[in-house]
């Protein structure tokens, strides 16, 4: 140590001698510490999301899963919608950044939404007609057998749909002359017309086909670039569940998804969340019991007879246990029938009676007549 050092240290000590002097019995206050000022640990994640916890739900993805596929990268700036204010957590490098934790909550919201609706046996609409959707919602529409529209949107699928379903049992009828051959037996001009009109009407309605009625809820990639069909979906009540991204308004969605819509990892990702809820909602599906008018059902008596455990039962003398069980009773010893029969012989003995005295009262009228012309015929003849 150092010579100045020493002289500190001697001059502190005779300093706290001094006051324990002065201060008698009463010991010196303890000295004021102040906190550490020094910076928290710095966690993995990027300067911007410091401080946000990751959390894990019933879905297969976290917090941690969104960031890796770019999720939070937003428009920039000058396209920003003032309405996603709420779900950008800042602005870098003249880039809006999503707030993770809002997009995971607000997904498992929209999860839930679509696994409610497929439970009920209605369906779900997937509509993404941009170039980075259309593989994603194609896909989800085959794991899912779900409507779907990639090409384009036209304009009255929803508000118009009866007009879009006769245009749909149309296509349905092309399709079904062409399996059965029916197209080729038509002549060339007219089949070949027919023809052009069944590839337009393939990229209008290529996924609509099971659609039966309007459907329960829209899944839209990109609410900004669909907008009619959120407007139409939002004329007939219809929830709307979209991936919004920075420059669209959540305002009008039902269930909106903040994040990435311009990247494929980032659909993608979405997606299979989608794909687990209608999966899920599918398996809870429970199918109602049919009831037909035409079948009545059948109470079977049961028989006490098969029971091994029966009481003991003492019969008074004179009587038989077929006495008072019909059932094992041959036919004809009970004595219902017993007298039926009894009846049916004295009728048919009366019957038999009736038919032998008429023949008898015929056998003397004929006799009698017998006798009369016989009287005659001598008559004349003695006359003559």
């Amino acid at each position: 140590m150092s010579s100045s050092s020493v002289a500190g240290w001697s001059s502190l000590v005779a300093r706290q001698a001094h006051n324990l002097k002065v201060a008698g019995s009463n010991p010196a206050p303890a000295p004021n510490i102040q906190k550490s000022t020094y910076p928290k640990r710095k966690s993995f994640l990027p300067v911007w999301y410091r401080g946000r916890a990751l959390k894990k739900h019933i879905m297969n993805v976290t917090v941690k899963d969104l960031l890796d596929a770019g999720v939070h990268f937003g428009h920039q700036v000058r396209r920003w919608n003032p309405k996603s204010k709420p779900y950008v957590y800042d602005n870098r490098h003249g880039i809006s950044i999503i707030d993770l934790e809002k997009t995971y909550d607000l997904l498992e919201k929209a999860a839930n939404a679509i696994e409610e609706v497929v439970s009920q046996g209605k369906q779900v609409l997937l509509v993404g007609t941009k170039r980075q959707a259309q593989e994603p919602i194609r896909e989800l529409a085959a794991a899912s057998n779900m409507p779907f529209c990639v090409n384009r949107w036209m304009g009255g699928t929803l508000t118009n749909f009866e007009t879009v379903s006769t245009s749909l049992a149309k296509y349905k009828k092309f399709l079904r002359m062409e399996d059965d051959g029916s197209l080729d037996k038509l002549p060339g001009k007219e089949s070949a017309a027919i023809r052009r009109q069944m590839s337009r009407m393939h990229r209008n309605f290529e996924g609509l086909l099971n659609l039966q009625e309007l459907p329960s809820a829209l899944f839209v990639i990109d609410s900004h670039n669909e907008a009619i069909a959120i407007a139409e979906a939002n004329r007939l009540k219809i929830p709307v569940i979209a991936l919004v991204d920075s420059n669209s308004d959540p305002s009008l969605i039902t269930h909106p998804i903040p994040g990435n819509d311009d990247s494929t990892k980032s659909i993608r990702i979405i997606v299979d969340v989608i794909l687990d809820a209608i999966q899920n909602g599918a398996s809870r599906r429970v199918e109602a019991p049919t009831r037909r008018k035409d079948i009545t059902p059948v109470a079977q008596e049961p028989d006490f007879l098969d029971q091994e455990d029966e009481p003991e039962v003492t019969l008074p003398e004179g009587y038989d246990e077929n006495d008072f069980d019909e059932r094992k009773k041959p036919a004809g010893e009970t004595p219902e029938a017993e007298a039926k029969e009894e009846v049916l012989k004295e009728e048919s003995k009366a019957s038999e009676g009736e038919k032998a005295g008429e023949e008898e009262n015929q056998d003397d009228s004929g006799s009698k007549e017998d006798d009369t012309s016989e009287d005659a015929t001598a008559e004349e003849v003695a006359k003559s």
